[in-house]
């Protein structure tokens, strides 16, 4: 999460003359402190396509209904297409992307295939989304 703290306001001018509940600067201020010391915590561009990537893939109402589900129980490919009301060839479609990125895994015994999770940070992502849209609801 953001921090907020007082920081001496550096370069600052005057920008426009929004309204006062507008959520924008009514001034343009530079915090150059600010952004300096941030500047060296951000992530390294060679992981945002990733991270970016990463929230793509979750961003697909059907792969969130396949998280749930895996968030719960391990399933074969059979079980879960017939729990989500999808066909076995779309529920392998969005399995095969899941993977692709690191969001599920799957073992064989025998002839059938079963999909879990791909870890516990994969499951804690999950439950935080929804912890987060659930947030203040009743």
């Amino acid at each position: 999460m953001g921090q907020s703290t007082e920081i001496p306001q550096d370069n600052c001018s005057e920008l426009r003359a929004d309204s006062a509940d507008s959520p924008v600067c009514e001034i343009l201020c530079i915090h150059s402190d600010l952004i300096d010391s941030v500047r060296k915590k951000l992530i390294p561009s060679e992981q945002v396509h990733p991270l970016a990537e990463l929230f793509k893939t979750l961003g697909d109402p059907t792969r969130v209904r396949i998280m749930d589900a895996l968030a719960k129980n391990e399933f074969c490919v059979c079980d879960l297409a017939e729990l989500l009301g999808l066909s076995q060839s779309a529920t392998s479609h969005q399995l095969r992307v899941l993977r692709n990125n690191r969001l599920v895994k799957y073992r064989r015994e025998g002839k059938m295939v079963y999909y879990s999770l791909d870890d516990n940070h994969v499951l804690a992502l999950y439950r935080e989304g929804l912890e987060h849209i659930l947030e203040g609801r009743v």
